[in-house]
């Protein structure tokens, strides 16, 4: 395997990993990479991405997104490798900390701190970097001119790169601090743009939320049709993600 064959889309180990991760089945996706990640740096990162999000989308399975870290972090052989692995560890921080599983504050802001030192400016992995300490500032630090700056410098490098996927966050993201100041038709937009870009993508595990925030700006009927529809694929995919529980129950 070459060292960036999982993440070729059209490559078949790529697709097949896809296919599984856009329905939640991040085990399974991971277990495809496992086999290269003792020698595949970029495959060892990969599969420690794959089970970080799990605990974001989950709040389940630290102790393997903590192994599979352990192993991206020992097989890293150069400063953007040593630094996609350090980005991904201050995502499993800042989600412990967001899920209120453990603060993990200091750590996320340390490790993405060493992922920007690390990465180049035109690094592949700088985009979602910006993303992530925009996230930090948002929900850790209440900061949201800086958190608005780092989501449009991520916004800006994920369309420079074709990434719709981090796109679909980053327009989000932006919708939700737009709403925050009242800027309901700015927040439509972005949420809508979410929400395309995930249908188009087919990234099913990702549609209750895009669904659920559009459906804050919308009027009804469209908006109980929008949440119905969440509460649909939230069902479907066993109650993921957990945090989106709340706000899709009836009485919410």
């Amino acid at each position: 395997m070459s060292r960036s064959e999982h993440l070729d889309p059209g490559g078949p180990l790529g697709q097949a990993v896809w296919r599984l991760r856009s329905r939640g089945c991040w085990d399974d996706a991971a277990a495809l990479l496992e086999p290269h990640a003792e020698k595949v740096p970029d495959a060892a990162v990969g599969r420690a991405s794959l089970l970080v999000e799990r605990c974001m989308f989950t709040a389940d399975g630290w102790a393997a997104a903590e192994d599979a870290l352990r192993v991206a972090e020992a097989v890293a052989q150069d400063d953007d490798e040593r630094g996609a692995a350090a980005c991904e560890r201050g995502q499993l921080a800042y989600a412990s900390t967001v899920l209120g599983v453990r603060d993990r504050t200091d750590e996320a802001r340390s490790a993405l701190g060493r992922a920007a030192a690390l990465l180049a400016p035109n690094a592949p992995g700088r985009a979602l970097l910006d993303f992530r300490r925009g996230l930090l500032a948002e929900n850790l630090s209440d900061t949201p001119d800086a958190a608005r700056a780092a989501y449009r410098r991520a916004h800006a490098g994920a369309t420079s790169r074709g990434d719709l996927l981090l796109c679909s966050f980053t327009w989000r993201h932006l919708a939700g601090l737009a709403l925050r100041e009242g800027e309901t038709a700015e927040a439509r937009h972005g949420f809508a743009e979410s929400l395309r870009l995930r249908e188009e993508l087919g990234f099913l595990v990702g549609m209750a939320p895009a669904l659920a925030s559009l459906a804050d700006v919308e009027p009804d009927p469209e908006a109980s049709r929008l949440r119905e529809e969440a509460r649909r694929l939230f069902r479907l995919l066993g109650g993921v993600p957990t945090w989106l529980a709340a706000r899709l129950s009836p009485a919410a």
